[in-house]
Order: C-alpha cells, then structure tokens, then sequence
C-alpha cells in the first residue's frame, strides 16, 4: 500500500490548530481563588476548567466561572478605545487610537494638574481583578507617583481586618483546608454555596465524617438550608448574640483556663464586660431564643474542633467591627485554637508574602495627600463633601461603583457632571463606564500575565497569558505604563514588563516560599505556601499570635481605629484614629425600631442585600445566560409583610427610603422573617429600575471605614 505524504503546510495547519492547556487563576473577588485550566486553540479560549490537581478547587469551577470563554468574546465587549460624543450615561462613543485616547488623557490631567493640582485627580478600583499586577493595587503607584487624591477602597472585609487585627494580628489562622478535620462548624454570616463554593466542599466532606455545621444567618440562605442548625438572629444584632455566647460559655464553666492564662490578655476584664451579657438579654435583642444560645455555646466549647468560618457581611452594620472582635475571642476562651481544625477564618492572605510597598510605592506620596473613601464617591464627586481642591477627574477601573457603591443617586449625579473627565478601562460599557469621557478596552484573565492574589486560601496562584486579546484590548498595567511614559515617570518600576513585576511583588525569600519561584508557579499553575499542612496547622496550639505581646487580645488598651494599608494604597496619612473601646461590646444597627424609631415609622423594613448566586458583584450581570439563572431582579418578603401592604407573589414592587429606590418582583418566602427583606446585589441599573445600593447608606461602621450595607431600613409597597 502506498503511503499518504501530506502536504508540509497540512502538518503545520494541523499543528498549529491542537488545543492547548495553560495554567490559570480566577482573577475575581471571591476567596476561593481557583486554579484553572486554560484550554486555548489559534490564540483563542475555548474553554476553562477547574484544576483537578488543587486541593481546593478539585477541578470544579461555580456557575459563573464554567464558562468564562463566554465572557471573553461576549459581543458587547469593549474592544477599542473610545471617545464619548453624546451626553454622558447615554452610551454614545466614537472609536479612536489608543494615541488619541491617551494624548487626550494626558492633556486633560496636565491641565488640571496646572490649574487644580494633582489631588483633584482622582483613582477608583476595587477587586474586579484580584492580580497582583493588573488588579486592586496595580495602579496606586502611579497614582501615588502623581500626587493624586489617596482613595480608601473598603467596600468588604476592611472593618473586619482592624477587628481582626486588633484582637489576633496578622495571622491566616484556622487552614479552610482544615475543616476537614473540625468536629463542629460555624458558618458567620457567609453564603458559602454561593460565594465560597469550594470551602463548602470542604465542609461537605467534614459534615459527611460526622460534623455538626450550625449556619448563623439572617435569612435562610442555600447555605443556611443545607447547615444541620440555622440560627437566625435580627440583621445588625450578631454582636448581642457573641456578647452572649461569651457570658454562657464563662457561666456554664466551659472555659479552657489554661489556655486562657497562658496565651490571652485582659480575660477578667472581658468577663465583667459580658456579665450582664446573659443569653436572655441577647434573645430580646437577636430573637434567638436564650435556650438556643446556651445550647451554641455549650456545643462551641465542648465539641472539639470548632472552626468558625466568618465572612464579610458580618461587618455590614455600625458595630460590625466590635462583632468580629467577639467572635474572635471565642476560640482562645475555648481552647479551639489547640486543634487542628479548631479556630477561626478570616483572610488567608495575612501570611502571603506580597510586597504591598513595592507594589504600591507610598514612599512616591507628597506629605499631606488627602484621603477620600470609595463609598462616599457621590458625596465627593457632588460637592457634598468640602474639598478643595474639588475633584475634577476620576480614572475607574476593576470597579462598577454605580451598582456596587452606596449612595447610587449621589454617584450618578456627579458623574453627570459636565465639568468632570472621566476615564474608564473596562470589558464592557458598565453603568460606571457609560459615564466616562475616554473608555480603554482591557484584557481579561487569559489574555495577560499574573500572579492571583489569594485571600481565602493558602495557595499561590498563577495566571499564564495564552490567549490573543481581541480588538486593541491591553493589559491594566499596560495601560499604566503607557500613561508613566507620557507623563514622564522615570522610576524603574513603571518599566517593569508584567513578569518583573511578579518578580518583585512576590517575597520568593520568605520562608513561606520555600522551594517556590516564578519559575516552579509556571510549571505547576500553583503553590502551597510553607506555613503547615491541613493535617498539621494549628498555628495557635501556644499562642504565638502576631500581635505586640504574642497573644489573643482580648483587651487592646489605647487602640485607634484605621484601615488597613493595603486598602488606602499603603498610605498611612489621615488614618480615622477615633479611640476605640479597649473590649469587644454589642453595637445595634444605626437604623433600627430601637436606634431610631421615627424613622423605623416611615421605614419599618429591614434590608438585607448579599451577593447573587449567578453574578459576580456586578460582573456577568449582563450575560444572558447568567441572567436567566439568577432571575429577574427580585425582593424576599415574608407573607406577613406582604399581606399588610397588599403584595401578592410575582407583584412588581418598589423599595426605597431617602435615599433612593428600586424596582423588582416580590418573592413571598418563609425564607425571611416578618420585618426583613432581601435583594441581591449586582444588577445593571441601565438594565433596572435602579438596584439595590440606591437605598444604601454611605455612613461608615465603627471600625475600618467599613461599609454599612446591612444597616439600612425601607419600605416596600407595590409599585403600580
């Protein structure tokens, strides 16, 4: 038989069209930080896939991830720069070169520059990119480099870092991989099915070996209808209920007093803080009931290990801070902390080895910079607040503040301002985006080279550039680097290519990294940090906690309140400093019956707003196949509530307060209680009649300018 000679050029076309794998990173705001498998094929994503290899992910990715191919080439994709060329939010741009986009941009700044001075310049991001290089602080040191206004960016998690802080300093503490091991699971205010998937597997898997998982919730969320024990305690009253817990635990005789002698500071003074702090005192607060309180607390300090997974909405109401304080002293008073398994989880990223100076460059900050808060935009860009200079630019990326920043009207009024330049880099026209002067395409996750910073886990994450970016679509940094150039800026480090900077940006010397570099992340896709196994960590078994004296604190004399450094560009000029109580106490909600009861007559309806199940914050919002999954925006009342205003199930009704309003369908649900309702956070407004921060206050919590999400009452009625 005669053999079949292929053409040269056939081989070289077949080879050319195999389908390769790269290794990737979830580069969104969620703390499972998955490692991902790229396939790509002619330069172009043809599907991803969670890496089966990663002791987290286990080769699953959520609802929204699945198919991030779609997202890439999503027809609505900003692919050129853009000028706009009809009234601002009305989405009418002409394509321009990336030369006229940035020549432009320069200009406009070196004249505001000239007449206003730098600080009316103004940044704006957040975590829709969680890159060391192309995400949160990827462009503070240019910022920083300018002179411009420092803007705090604590929209979650950052009340919760001061109260951690405070009270364990900066440790990864209880391994989410050891949950494995854990006989008993708190899960504090976080929807894990929907926003810490791959934890929840975790604590599936533990659960299946025998452990109780108790859910602390105010609504029952798919998390809290999978828990053995849903606890339900009023929104912003968490703190009355740890206040209780920590009376019950003392009373009952259920405290680890070595432990306590040895590796805490300030126990008897915390004792006669919680002394009138009975379960019957929280109960009338939280309306759990005095019994079920007693019968946590019995469980928390005998079933050993405990571990208590908190997330962030646990800090959303005016004591949120003082709340994590309590919660956070729980573990020392049981001894939790001796176990593997035993403790508590905030943030994994306290123990990662990123160089945040180096990232962020605050030594570039001219002394006496001012500090505006990301979730008072509306009021700075208004004229609300008193500035001088007033801020005359504002350049937003990885940020939809529209939808995701309270005080929506307030933003959006200021950025109709016709006197303000905007510049916005973004995947798609957002409802942040419409508004801008100057619209620059970005790449997304596979189109650029990083390094995905982990903040729920203790893995290195890496992200391989393998895919062509369509359009004129350029990296973040890409982007910062252009401008540097054009203003001048001849630090070395806005020379760095994307993989110099992961060079730098990341401690390969800390013991931490042992045995791992750039070159071992491109080779494996990720990397345990050497901080202890899962079946080994109890990083706190004799205290050794990273705080001045070594120990839980459960007392801080002479402490201030800030935010942490990460979350202000690394500045640490005008931090809040207000004195703080030296004990963990119960702080109501600023808007409730009890705080404000004129008020609570106009508004008698408790708003609570956690994240969407099929959105990312506000990413995939305009997806249709995501929106089909998480429905039309929607609001949870509870039949009686809806029977006094007339609601039926499937009625278009309208919330609101002072501040603003929104639209939705009413969903009667014995998932919420009578007095609450719950909207989900991440709807296009320009694809809404509003969404749910129009009602939300900007006013901050009592620590780390947090935000007050949960804080917030309404009213609903039917809106025809």
């Amino acid at each position: 038989m005669n053999e079949i000679v292929k053409p040269d050029s056939l081989i070289v076309a077949e080879a050319e069209s195999l389908t390769e794998t790269f290794f990737g990173g979830c580069p969104h705001d969620c703390p499972d930080t998955c490692s991902m498998l790229f396939d790509v094929k002619d330069g172009q994503l043809q599907g991803v896939r969670g890496n089966p290899d990663h002791p987290m992910t286990r080769g699953g990715l959520c609802v929204k991830l699945k198919d991030y191919e779609k997202r890439h080439y999503h027809p609505d994709r900003l692919l050129y720069p853009m000028r706009r060329v009809g009234p601002k939010g009305s989405k009418q741009f002409e394509r321009i070169t990336w030369d006229e986009a940035l020549d432009t941009i320069v200009s406009r700044w070196k004249a505001i520059i000239d007449q206003y001075g730098p600080q009316a310049i103004a940044p704006y991001s957040y975590l829709g990119n969680q890159g060391l290089v192309h995400g949160l602080n990827g462009g503070d040191a240019f910022f920083n480099r300018m002179g411009a206004t420092v803007t705090e960016r604590t929209f979650c998690g950052e009340g919760s870092c001061t109260a951690w802080l405070l009270t364990v300093g900066p440790t990864a503490g209880l391994d989410p991989d050891s949950y494995i091991h854990s006989k008993y699971i708190v899960i504090w205010a976080c929807n894990s099915v929907s926003t810490n998937l791959h934890h929840w597997a975790i604590v599936k898997d533990a659960q299946k070996k025998g452990a109780k998982v108790v859910v602390i919730d105010t609504y029952a969320s798919r998390t809290a209808k999978a828990a053995d024990w849903h606890i339900a305690p009023k929104p912003g009253t968490d703190g009355a209920l740890a206040m209780a817990l920590i009376n019950a635990i003392i009373a009952q005789g259920l405290v680890d007093q070595d432990y306590v002698d040895n590796y805490t500071v300030g126990f008897e003074e915390l004792k006669e803080r919680a002394a009138d702090r009975t379960p019957e005192w929280a109960a009338e607060i939280t309306g759990v009931s005095a019994d079920d309180i007693r019968k946590l607390a019995r469980e928390m300090a005998t079933e050993q290990p405990v571990g208590i997974r908190i997330g962030v909405a646990l800090e959303r109401h005016y004591g949120g801070g003082q709340t994590i304080r309590a919660v956070a002293c729980i573990p020392a008073l049981t001894g939790a902390w001796r176990h593997v398994g035993g403790g508590i989880t905030q943030f994994g990223v306290w123990e990662h080895p990123y160089k945040f100076d180096v990232i962020c460059r605050p030594d570039l900050i001219p002394e006496g910079t001012r500090v505006v808060s990301n979730l008072q935009i509306g009021r700075a860009l208004t004229g609300e607040m008193k500035l001088d200079p007033p801020i005359m630019s504002m350049m937003c990326w990885n940020s939809n503040p529209v939808t995701q920043a309270p005080e929506t009207d307030k933003i959006v009024e200021g950025l109709m301002r016709e006197d303000l330049f905007m510049v916005s880099a973004e995947h798609f026209i957002s409802d942040t985006a419409s508004y801008a002067d100057i619209l620059l395409p970005a790449t997304m996750g596979a189109e650029m080279e990083d390094m995905i910073l982990s903040w729920g886990h203790l893995y290195l994450t890496y992200n391989t550039k393998c895919a062509e970016a369509p359009g004129e679509a350029i990296p973040n940094n890409e982007i910062f680097r252009r401008l540097a150039a054009r203003l001048g800026f001849e630090e070395e480090n806005f020379k760095w290519s994307d993989s110099e900077c992961l060079e730098h940006y990341v401690d390969w010397s800390s013991p931490a990294c042992e045995g791992i570099d750039l070159a071992y992340m491109r080779e494996h896709g990720f990397a345990r940090l050497k901080v202890g196994t899962p079946d080994d960590r109890a990083p706190h078994r004799e205290g050794n906690f990273p705080t001045p004296t070594g120990k839980c604190m459960l007392k801080v004399e002479g402490a201030a309140n800030f935010v942490a450094p990460p979350f202000r560009q690394m500045y640490e000029g005008f931090q809040p400093g207000e004195a703080l109580d030296p004990l963990p106490d119960y702080l109501g909600p600023r808007e409730s019956h009890t705080n404000d009861p004129e008020l609570a007559k106009r508004y008698p309806l408790n708003i609570v707003s956690p994240k969407s199940h099929y959105f990312l914050n506000s990413c995939y919002a305009n997806m249709e196949d995501k929106q089909k999954g998480q429905g039309e925006q929607f609001v949870m009342i509870s039949q009686h509530d809806a029977d006094a205003r007339g609601i039926r199930d499937g009625d278009r009704v309208k919330v609101g307060n002072d501040r603003g309003a929104f639209k939705g369908v009413a969903r009667i649900t014995d998932d919420v209680k009578a007095g609450i309702v719950v909207a989900t956070l991440g709807y296009w407004r320009q694809l809404n009649e509003g969404t749910v921060n129009s009602i939300s206050s900007g006013a901050f919590t009592d620590m780390g300018h947090a935000p007050s999400f949960s804080d917030n009452l309404v009213e609903v009625s039917r809106a025809n």
